[in-house]
């Protein structure tokens, strides 16, 4: 999302926000500076308290999966989406868990790398020399056997829309974890895992279940032709297949829980997700401070909720919380959907996040 919208300052510039708030040198000063930008690059396990301090007892094993396929239509490159990989993975392994990672095709899945939403943990992720060989080698899911895990967490990347639905495999260990009552989750495109997923009794898995995932709006902003280029929307499977599909905002957190089964609409939504993971097989979560991103995430969802004061509120009451970016950035999509006073209100609470930080 973040690339898209930020060819989108040149709209901005025409109807004259960027004049009103120091032009383009303001925009480019909400970027972090070089040296916090490499600090975070070299972030190390050893850096973050969450993962490195007060280790839990273990507690089993959860079953992330991965889509193996690397190219949609008009061969555009495609994959798992780090982010949400690597934000589960810290969950689970952070509450005791140990997480085996698989694929359909097992070996060295593809990636997307989103430099723009990457935090620390997702470079301590990548620099961890030990989980990025677990990466390298996915277990093939045919050898899996679903009698070893507590939960299944499907990763979600516009890959798996091509690869999940179908899969024997993940029909078969979906299938074997919820009717053994253990957990089944899916965040973003994850979801694409359960549409085909029929119970023992003949039922559909999604029958009268209630679910989240990408959203049609969502997926049709970002690419007008998804239609084409995918075989279904996932919204309208999941709503075909008899779910009830419950939105959220637009590109904000929104998870939904129907007994076992946890479903996350897009990445901003994956630390909650993970975490309703660990609720659910028993456990109260271990403590964890909030990144700059989920501060921003509740702020933006305060001002759609209570408007502008509470939003400001926030921001006073959590000095130096916020992440500056992702508020500009939404403030450009309101741009983009011809709500000005939105974009006006978000550049304004950008424009107060900055002087926290000044």
């Amino acid at each position: 999302m973040i690339k898209k919208l930020v060819i989108t300052i040149a709209v901005i510039a025409v109807i004259g926000v960027a004049s009103l708030y120091g032009t383009k040198t303001w925009l480019k000063s909400l970027l972090p500076d070089k040296a916090h930008f490499t600090a975070l690059k070299n972030t190390q396990v050893s850096d973050l308290p969450y993962i490195a301090e007060n280790s839990v007892p273990y507690r089993g094993k959860i079953l992330a999966v991965v889509t193996s396929t690397d190219k949609m239509a008009q061969d555009k490159p495609t994959g798992y989406e780090h982010t949400e990989l690597a934000r589960a993975y810290w969950v689970f392994i952070a509450n005791g868990f140990e997480v085996d990672i698989a694929s359909p095709k097992g070996g060295k899945p593809p990636v997307v790398i989103d430099g723009e939403d990457m935090g620390a943990y997702d470079y301590a992720f990548l620099n961890d020399k030990t989980i990025q060989a677990q990466v390298a080698n996915t277990l093939l899911l045919s050898q899996i056997d679903p009698n070893d895990y507590q939960a299944v967490y499907f990763v979600g990347g516009k890959g798996t829309m091509f690869d999940f639905p179908d899969n024997n495999d993940v029909k078969r260990i979906t299938k074997a974890l919820y009717q053994n009552n253990k957990v089944v989750s899916a965040v973003c495109h994850g979801p694409a895992a359960l549409v085909n997923v029929t119970l023992d009794d003949g039922s559909h898995l999604l029958e009268g279940k209630t679910v989240s995932g990408f959203t049609n709006e969502e997926e049709l902003f970002l690419i007008p032709d998804a239609k084409t280029l995918f075989p279904f929307l996932l919204e309208n499977k999941l709503v075909a297949r008899g779910a009830i599909f419950q939105p959220g905002p637009q590109y904000l957190e929104q998870v939904v829980q129907d007994g076992k089964l946890i479903t996350g609409q897009n990445p901003w939504s994956v630390w909650t997700l993970a975490e309703r993971v660990i609720a659910e097989l028993g456990y109260t979560p271990k403590p964890r401070a909030l990144t700059g991103e989920e501060h921003s995430v509740r702020l933006l969802k305060t001002y759609q909720q209570h408007g502008l004061a509470a939003a400001k509120a926030d921001i006073v009451n959590n000095p130096k919380a916020h992440q500056q970016i992702l508020v500009v950035m939404h403030a450009i999509l309101a741009f983009m959907q011809l709500d000005i006073g939105k974009g006006f209100d978000l550049l304004s609470l950008a424009k107060a996040i900055k002087a926290q930080h000044a």
